[in-house]
């Protein structure tokens, strides 16, 4: 996929890689029955889509703000992508509530708004949209009636 090291990939490939893998974790979302794990699966896909247009725009223009210590990546994201503020912000306070219990129905809500957010962001660094063989059940949550949670209809709609 892209230029290799010891420590994985570089470059256009490790961007290629975190949004590989920020889709794989949302189809799991999708296909989890748990919604414990639906929830953290879907914000770990959303955590990987930014760290994608993190790993892409960072630049030693872009150090660290003079803050000492680590950061968020939800308050990186901004200063490497203004266009991303409001998703920042939104994700920063989703990542806060990680370790409370969620209803079936947040973790819907954050499972679209994740896919929404990972479509954004190939829209920003200028790459297409991917198209899987899996898409069908990427989206079901907005396709169920009330109260059917996405694990329901992954569950009918796979072979």
């Amino acid at each position: 996929m892209g230029a290799q090291n010891a420590q994985g990939p570089t470059g256009a490939g490790a961007t290629l890689d975190l949004l590989d893998r920020a889709r794989h974790s949302l189809l799991e979302a999708c296909q989890s029955e748990e919604v414990a794990r639906r929830y953290d699966q879907a914000q770990l896909g959303a955590l990987r889509a930014a760290a994608a247009v993190v790993a892409t725009r960072i630049t030693p223009i872009h150090p660290s703000t003079g803050q000492s210590g680590p950061r968020s990546l939800w308050e990186l994201l901004p200063s490497v992508a203004p266009e991303l503020s409001e998703w920042a912000g939104f994700f920063d306070v989703v990542g806060a509530r990680r370790h409370h219990d969620h209803s079936a129905r947040e973790a819907d809500d954050l499972l679209r708004q994740s896919e929404l957010f990972l479509e954004l962001v190939c829209r920003t660094l200028g790459l297409p949209v991917p198209v899987s063989p899996h898409d069908h059940l990427l989206v079901p949550t907005a396709l169920t009636p009330a109260g059917v949670g996405a694990a329901g209809v992954a569950a009918r709609a796979a072979p």
